[in-house]
C-alpha cells in the first residue's frame, strides 16, 4: 500500500477482538482500537492533524508557529507536522512527567516550556495556568497559532467524522453495546461517542478517570476534568476511577495475553473495561441471555515511551523486587506518623532545629517563591535518590515543603519508613506559609 505522505497514513486503524480465553467474558466480545498504530504512535495523531489540516498551508505561509498546551502525545504529533511543514513548534505545560516523552520532544525539535501549576503553585489564585499564559502572551500577536486541543472541537471533531465511523463499519455497521473510554482532553472519547451514539443512541458509555492524587499519563482526575472544555458529564453513563497500579497490570495483561504493546492509557482502559463489563456479563448470565454483546476501548498509545513510569510504579512487573518506595506505596498511617510544623512554628522550628528546608516543587515553581535558604530536590528526583541510599545523614534535620502538604507529607513518610527519625513537612505547604506571613523569598 503505497502513500504520498506519513500524515495520509493516520487512521484507518485496526480493530482487534481479544480473545475471550484471555478476559473470560461469556457472553461479551471485547475489541481494542489500535490507535497506538497511528504513524506516530497514538490516538493524538488524529487529534493533532484535525487541529491543523485546514491551516498548516496558511500558517506556513504566513510565517506564524503553534503553541499547545500539553506535556504528552499532542505535542508529539503536532511538533512532528509542525517540523514537517518548516513550522516553529511551542509546547507549555504544567510539568513533564515522563522524561521519554520529553526527550522525544527535543528531538523532533519542539521548544518546552514548563510552568508551575497547580499543585506546584505557593498561591492557586495568582500564578497563571499555562493556557493564560498562552492567551496573554498571544494577545494582540498574529504570528502565533494556539491550537488549543482543550477547547477546539476540532479535537473532538475528527473522532466523530472518522474514529467512531472507523468501528461502526468494522462491527459490521453496528455500534457497539459498550464503549469504554479514558478521559483526558476528552476530544477522543466524547468525539466517538457521539458518532457511535449517532448510530445507535443506546450505547453504554464509560468513562475512565485517575484516582486522586495518582498520576497516569494521559488521564486526568474528576476534579481536573472541570478545567477541560471539552468534557460534558451528560455524555458518560458512568465515571468511574482507576490508579495506576491497576492500569499497569492491565497494561502487562494486554502485552502477554494479547500481543497489544500499549501504554498506561491503554492498560487503565483494558483494566477498567474488565470491572465495567464483568458486572455486565453476569447480569446477562442470570437473565439467560443468548445474545451476544458487543464491546471496544481504545489502545490509546505505546508502551516504549513509558518504561521509566513503569519502574518507578511497578518495578515487579519488570522482574525486580517490588517498590517499597513511592507515592503509590505511601499509606495512610505511614502519612499520620510524619511530625508536622505549623505555618505560623516556622521561625521557631529553624531557631530550634536547624533543618534542612528541602522543597520538592519544580523547579520553576521553587523560582518564583520559596522559604529562604531551602534547596530544591523536585518529588521525581527526590524518589529516586531515595531509590539510590538516604541522601541525609541520620542527624540532619529535614523540613519537606511542597505547595499544599500534599505531596511532601508522603515523600516525608517515604524518609521515616528507612529510618530517617528528623523528618519533619510544612503542614499546609508553602500555601499555608505565605497565608501566615512568612518570608519568602525568590531566584
Amino acid at each position: 500500500m503505497k502513500y504520498d505522505s506519513i500524515l495520509d497514513v493516520i487512521g484507518n486503524t485496526p480493530l482487534v477482538r481479544i480473545s475471550p480465553a484471555v478476559h473470560g467474558l461469556a457472553h461479551i466480545d471485547l475489541y481494542a482500537k489500535l490507535e497506538m498504530m497511528n504513524p506516530f504512535g497514538s490516538v493524538k495523531d488524529r487529534t493533532a492533524w484535525g487541529l491543523v489540516r485546514s491551516s498548516i498551508e496558511d500558517i506556513k505561509a504566513n510565517g506564524q508557529s503553534i503553541v499547545e498546551l500539553s506535556s504528552g502525545n499532542t505535542a508529539k504529533a503536532l511538533s512532528v507536522i509542525a517540523s514537517m511543514n518548516g513550522v516553529p513548534f511551542r509546547c507549555v505545560t504544567n510539568r513533564m512527567k515522563v522524561p521519554e516523552i520529553k526527550d522525544m520532544l527535543a528531538l523532533i525539535g519542539a521548544r518546552i516550556d514548563e510552568l508551575p501549576g497547580q499543585q506546584e503553585s505557593f498561591d492557586r489564585g495568582c500564578v497563571d495556568d499555562p493556557r493564560s499564559v498562552i492567551y496573554r502572551e498571544m494577545a494582540g500577536d498574529d504570528s502565533v497559532v494556539h491550537t488549543d486541543q482543550y477547547y477546539n472541537d476540532d479535537n473532538s471533531g475528527i473522532h466523530t467524522q472518522d474514529t467512531g465511523p472507523e468501528i461502526i463499519e468494522d462491527l459490521g455497521g453496528a455500534a457497539p453495546d459498550y464503549f469504554i473510554a479514558t478521559v483526558g482532553t476528552a476530544g477522543s472519547s466524547t468525539g466517538i461517542i457521539r458518532a457511535l451514539r449517532a448510530s445507535r443512541p443506546d450505547v453504554r458509555a464509560v468513562g475512565l478517570v485517575v484516582r486522586k492524587p495518582d498520576f497516569i499519563p494521559g488521564i486526568r482526575t474528576v476534579d481536573e476534568l472541570q478545567e477541560v472544555g471539552l468534557y460534558d458529564p451528560a455524555e458518560f453513563d458512568v465515571i468511574t476511577e482507576i490508579g495506576s497500579s491497576e492500569a499497569l497490570e492491565g497494561t502487562a495483561q494486554l502485552i502477554r495475553r494479547s500481543g497489544i504493546l500499549g501504554g498506561p492509557t491503554s492498560g487503565a482502559a483494558y483494566h477498567g473495561a474488565l470491572e465495567y463489563l464483568r458486572e455486565e456479563d453476569r447480569k446477562l448470565g442470570e437473565a439467560g441471555s443468548t445474545e451476544r454483546r458487543t464491546a471496544v476501548f481504545l489502545v490509546c498509545d505505546r508502551i516504549e515511551p513509558y518504561m521509566s513510569y513503569v519502574r518507578s510504579r511497578r518495578p515487579d512487573l519488570l522482574g525486580q523486587p517490588a517498590s517499597t518506595l513511592g507515592l503509590a506505596a505511601v499509606s495512610a498511617e505511614d502519612v499520620d506518623a510524619v511530625p508536622r510544623v505549623g505555618p505560623h512554628q516556622i521561625e521557631e522550628h529553624r531557631a530550634e532545629k536547624h533543618p534542612l528546608i528541602v522543597d520538592v516543587r519544580a523547579r520553576y515553581a521553587f523560582g518564583l517563591s520559596h522559604l529562604p535558604g531551602s534547596i530544591n530536590i523536585p518529588d521525581d528526583v527526590f524518589v529516586e535518590n531515595l531509590r539510590a541510599g538516604m541522601p541525609f545523614g541520620p542527624e540532619t534535620e529535614v523540613l519537606l515543603v511542597c505547595a499544599d502538604g500534599e505531596i511532601s507529607v508522603k515523600l516525608a513518610a517515604m524518609l521515616v519508613r528507612l529510618g530517617h527519625q528528623a523528618t519533619f513537612v510544612l503542614e499546609g505547604g508553602l500555601s499555608s506559609a505565605r497565608a501566615a506571613g512568612a518570608e519568602l523569598a525568590m531566584m
